[in-house]
């Protein structure tokens, strides 16, 4: 869905102040009693089923780097 801007600057503005107002209020319904933002990744449920980079993560590194100087030897050859 789009928003339609025209040049005239009251529309502007009308759209501006609803737009600040919108997100102003989904802040503070977001923001927890203290006034602190919550951490929503440690409440996901998504993240809990993926475990952290293994023993084998330095593959990834070198793969990065065969690609990157196979592409250099492609531009230089």
């Amino acid at each position: 869905m789009g928003v339609m801007v025209t040049r005239d600057e009251d529309d502007n503005r009308e759209l501006t102040r609803k737009i600040n107002a919108d997100l102003r209020e989904k802040m503070q319904r977001t923001q927890t009693a203290d006034g602190e933002d919550p951490d929503f990744i440690e409440d996901s449920e998504f993240f809990e089923q993926y475990e952290k980079t293994g023993r084998f993560g330095w593959i990834w590194f070198v793969l990065v780097a065969l690609a990157l100087a196979s592409l250099v030897f492609i531009i230089l050859l």
